[in-house]
């Protein structure tokens, strides 16, 4: 089946997709322009899933699963096509003639379009980032196994199918690729991650290929075979000829860095507004972190007098004896997801407990993060796409990389200890990540679940962080915990902070460190892999803060117009009944404002 063939719906979807309007809003107008746009919605459900079989796996749209992305020029031309298309048609619409929720699917789906034509055209990752290319090898066969959407058999031939492809697929890459573009970091970290994927077939498919008949097993294990070989052949290349050539500077500069950074956040926030509010808000958590500090402090030496006017080296001292005391609390090194698991259970008691927002019953499960995936972040929350609503939710952990010392070991525990792996759970999974994307994927409208804003993804984690232990007391109200989760918000404003410094002002690995280890009390080994995430990626970071501070917002105005009449978990069910659209548009819904144009 070529890339670029498109397939239609079958009648029940495409009854289905009628369901994009919406049209429970009493203001919809012109049903002539609603009309339109849902039908363009309808053809960019239908089509825009074929440009890269492996992403429909993860959607949830399961047709193309015997099928293997392209990557080559054809391709790309294929896809830009399509989207400037898409983008055509929806210039002959009259935006002031849909529904409010047309409107927002409407600014998300030209917001969207414009940003894969930028990032194809000018950002251009497919010819300097190899890392997209390790994940998509380890995602075409992890996506077909880690869920049960299809009976095992029928998932294990895709698999088959998928594996032949390989030796295509790692060529076109070869041939995509540019070395004297791809920036040295980018080069290493896809040596670490290339053999990823044969992990997934040692531990997931091989284990089950009892359940196929005497011929299929064998076309599978010839498939195996052919994979490996073409795995390694990719290997040799990435050792050999991509790492000792990779000239390319990771740093995008200013006006990449610009235009990624709105894409990116779809807000009507720039670089230097991001700036003013971090550098605003570090300093009062630094000092809401000192107040709280002194509190712990006094328990444990209640004969202590504190200045009036503390110098900020006096504040920095006693807030970090104060962690000290948190620190002392680690997880066993070999017992991280183990210790996530017993923070999950007690999370999810506390929301139940507090009845804090609707839990929908879709299950979750914590696990070892694939090899394939490791090396940008010590976790993440894998959930299912929102046409496979209901499917499994994977709470990732990272181990500790076998080539630590002692000395490293100790730094990342006392980093990741057990309160921050509470906060780290109530993020990636409860109340976090795993419900707000659960509600998301249940918004009536496909369209809008497929067209997804990190920031309010982020934004609401984070929120979640702050709301629970701060606002709710989560931890027996214990200070510490307070304490570790303001710690983790300053960690975000720091993170927004290098993002643009490092890209942007030419920020070096020195001068982040100081600022991560002494600004944002972070230890050297998050630190240190935080400074190579910065690398490997570009205005991400920033969408934590940036996420927050606008979700916080809403929060406030929703609470003052309530009053006494103020009610958290009717607030935190309404935020998350429109899916995850740009925080903007959550707020002209929440508030019946006029649907914003950025």
């Amino acid at each position: 089946m070529g890339l670029t063939l498109r397939i239609s719906l079958c009648a029940a979807l495409c009854t289905a997709l009628a369901l994009v309007a919406f049209t429970a809003n009493a203001n919809a107008a012109s049903p002539n322009a609603d009309e339109q746009f849902e039908a363009i919605g309808a053809r960019y459900i239908d089509e825009s899933p074929a440009f890269s079989p492996v992403g429909a796996t993860a959607l949830g749209d399961h047709r193309f699963d015997s099928q293997l992305n392209q990557i080559s020029e054809e391709a790309r031309a294929a896809s830009v096509s399509f989207d400037k298309e898409i983008l055509a048609a929806l210039e002959n619409i009259d935006v002031n003639e849909l529904s409010r929720a047309n409107q927002v699917d409407y600014g998300m789906l030209k917001h969207d379009l414009e940003r894969s034509i930028w990032s194809t055209e000018t950002l251009q990752e497919w010819a300097w980032n190899p890392l997209n290319y390790s994940s998509l090898a380890g995602g075409a066969v992890y996506g077909l196994m880690k869920r049960e959407f299809a009976p095992l058999d029928e998932r294990l031939s895709y698999v088959a199918d998928r594996l032949e492809q390989f030796p295509r697929m790692y060529e076109q890459v070869r041939a995509t690729l540019v070395p004297a573009r791809v920036p040295p970091i980018h080069a290493e970290t896809a040596v670490k991650q290339n053999r990823g994927v044969l992990s997934i077939l040692e531990n997931m498919v091989k284990p089950n290929m009892g359940v196929l008949s005497e011929s299929e097993r064998a076309r599978l294990e010839e498939a195996i075979e052919t994979a490996k070989e073409a795995v390694e052949t990719h290997q040799v290349w990435l050792e050999e000829e991509l790492a000792p050539n990779a000239q390319g500077e990771f740093r995008i500069g200013q006006e990449l860095y610009d235009t990624k950074l709105a894409y990116s956040l779809h807000e009507p926030l720039d670089r230097e507004d991001i700036r003013e509010l971090a550098l605003s808000e570090m300093e009062r958590v630094r000092n809401q972190m000192y107040d709280l500090s002194c509190d712990v402090y006094l328990e444990k030496f209640p004969y202590t007098e504190f200045p009036e006017n503390p110098s900020e080296e006096y504040k920095q001292s006693i807030i970090r004896a104060c962690l000290e005391m948190a620190y002392e609390d680690m997880p066993p090194e070999d017992k991280l997801v183990e210790t996530a698991r017993e923070c999950l259970r007690d999370t999810t008691a506390f929301v139940r407990e507090r009845d804090l927002v609707t839990i929908p019953p879709d299950p979750i499960e914590i696990i070892v993060m694939p090899e394939f995936e490791r090396g940008v972040s010590i976790a993440y929350c894998d959930s299912p796409g929102p046409l496979d609503v209901g499917q499994k939710t994977f709470y990732a952990v990272a181990p500790l990389p076998e080539d630590w010392t002692d000395d490293q070991i100790l730094s990342f525990l006392r980093e990741y200890n057990i309160r921050s792996l509470n906060d780290l759970t109530v993020h990636e999974a409860m109340p976090g990540h795993f419900l707000q994307l659960a509600h998301a994927n249940r918004y009536p409208g496909r369209l809008r679940a497929m067209l997804s804003s990190g920031v309010f993804i982020e934004g609401w984690a984070v929120y979640t962080e702050v709301m629970m232990s701060v606002d709710q007391g989560y931890y027996d109200d214990c200070p510490l915990q307070k304490l570790i989760t303001l710690k983790w918000y300053l960690r975000g404003i720091g993170n927004a902070l290098i993002d643009q410094s490092i890209h942007v002002d030419g920020m070096t690995r020195d001068e982040a460190m100081q600022l991560m280890i002494e600004g944002t009390f972070q230890e050297e080994r998050e630190a240190a892999a935080k400074w190579v995430r910065a690398q490997l990626t570009s205005a991400q970071l920033s969408t934590y803060f940036v996420g927050y501070v606008e979700v916080a917002k809403i929060r406030e105005v929703y609470e003052a117009k309530q009053g006494d009449d103020f009610d958290i978990k009717a607030f935190h069910d309404r935020l998350l009944s429109y899916g995850s659209p740009a925080v903007h548009y959550v707020r002209a819904l929440m508030f019946d404002e006029e649907i914003p144009r950025y």
